[in-house]
């Protein structure tokens, strides 16, 4: 059933209860992570939270095996100067490289160091391990269906953007595109 054939009053549920959705695990999730620690790393605090943020951003924000500020700072939902701080604080903790473009000068290109993909690969395994908590008393039928319309949903365009397509927030690190 397409949504412009269901009743307004089905489908519109789903908004307020997405959104609930959203600020109840934005709130946990990345904290979840920063708090187990990683790859020998302690557990640690909001810094550590950031950097995850910050790597997911720029995983999302890469084309061509190139991130750019101003695309990661989208990404992140912030201003290129706050999102600027941000990847300062990944680079000094060796998460992120910051290069000039070889094409055009003005351009700073950025890139997940393997430290960086180590701790993007532990948050990703961690976000699965909840996910998988989270729907283990449902019929396997269901969480598989729930988990494609969560992935169908999370690689759709945003409608409130450009129509810039938005990047498969699953793809391996190493995957191009």
């Amino acid at each position: 059933m397409r949504t412009d054939d269901a009743g307004a009053g089905n489908v519109a549920v789903g908004g307020p209860a997405l959104f609930r959705l959203v600020r109840f695990w934005s709130r946990r999730w990345a904290g979840g992570i920063a708090g187990e620690g990683t790859a020998g790393r302690p557990p640690s605090d909001a810094a550590h939270v950031g950097h995850i943020l910050v790597l997911e951003a720029i995983d999302a924000a890469t084309v061509n095996r190139v991130a750019l500020i101003g695309e990661v700072a989208v990404e992140l939902g912030l201003d290129r100067s706050n999102a600027s701080r941000m990847l300062g604080a990944a680079v000094s903790a060796g998460l992120v490289t910051k290069t000039v473009s070889a094409e055009d000068a003005r351009r700073t290109q950025l890139a997940i160091t393997p430290a960086g993909s180590q701790l993007l690969d532990a948050a990703r395994a961690w976000q699965k391990h909840v996910f998988t908590q989270l729907v283990a008393d449902w019929p396997a039928a269901d969480a598989r269906r729930f988990a494609g319309y969560l992935q169908r949903l999370a690689t759709q365009p945003d409608p409130t953007r450009s129509s810039r397509p938005h990047s498969d927030p699953t793809r391996s690190q190493g995957d191009s595109r």
